[in-house]
């Protein structure tokens, strides 16, 4: 009898994951943050007193179910970086980094490869991501091709007051993203389409225009649609199952994006992994 599309979801889901972690930045330019640190990239930014993505690291690698990370990054810097990867070699997860593309999309789909998948997306940057977090987006891939983890502006807020300062306003809630991606199959990787002019939504409404449409803005515009439903139009656009992951811990939506967020990222640090930080 042919397998029904959610026991093929929930047999994709329950497969073993690469992570693709992505490290590169914009070509030609120089992350501020990294400037400031006087290193060629803000993955390689220390940030109490470990560069940025030693942390990202330090979570991902202790997944019982990640069988290969791969992160995606400008090849000037792999040897930096392998350096920091090298110190993870003992957890016995296979690390590769692979050359980035100009446009994020195209980073995703060399980094999977020919991967069938599950995959898991995140970035360089997102110190604060824990366990929990990939464990959640894992368990709603059972039954949707490709997930986009939130929080809500109340959480995040609590959290910290300045962790977020914008928000995708919905009926329901303001939400905020969480950089954590789930992709469930090659056929999902059409809604990486959403991200193909590098996100950045909140800063060029125009590709927001171009990913999700007019009709689908103007609800959001006017808060005639809350999440789930805006998640609904979303698969009807891309034909897959979309769904969100609203997590409960608000601090999973701040990363270090600029200098406000650094600061609050450090802050948050010592209270959230105090064993991984060095002051």
């Amino acid at each position: 009898m042919p397998q029904d599309s959610n026991s093929g979801l929930a047999g994709a889901a329950n497969a073993p994951a690469t992570l693709i972690i992505l490290a590169g930045q914009r070509f030609g330019v120089v992350n501020p943050l990294a400037s400031r640190a006087g290193v060629s990239h803000k993955c390689l930014a220390p940030i109490c007193g470990k560069p940025l993505i030693s942390y990202v690291l330090e979570t991902v690698t202790a997944l019982p179910d990640i069988t290969l990370i791969r992160i995606s990054l400008e090849p000037e810097a792999h040897e930096e970086v392998g350096e920091i990867v090298a110190g993870f070699a003992p957890r016995g997860i296979p690390i590769e980094i692979i050359p980035n593309q100009p446009n994020i999309v195209d980073s995703v789909l060399r980094a999977a490869g020919d991967g069938e998948g599950p995959f898991l997306i995140t970035t360089a940057d997102n110190v604060l991501i824990t366990p929990e977090a990939v464990a959640e987006a894992r368990a709603a891939m059972q039954t949707a091709d490709a997930v986009i983890c939130l929080a809500a502006k109340d959480r995040v807020r609590a959290a910290h007051p300045e962790g977020q300062r914008g928000f995708y306003e919905f009926k329901d809630n303001g939400y905020a993203n969480c950089n954590l991606y789930g992709i469930a199959n090659r056929k999902a990787f059409a809604a990486a389409e959403f991200f193909r002019e590098g996100g950045q939504f909140m800063k060029n409404p125009k590709r927001l225009l171009r990913a999700v449409g007019l009709v689908n803005i103007l609800l959001m515009r006017f808060k005639l649609i809350d999440i789930h439903g805006a998640m609904r139009r979303l698969s009807k656009r891309f034909g897959l199952t979309i769904e969100a992951v609203t997590f409960a811990d608000g601090a999973l939506a701040i990363d270090v994006d600029n200098e406000r967020t650094y600061s609050v990222c450090e802050e948050l640090l010592p209270l959230r992994k105090p064993d991984e930080v060095r002051l």
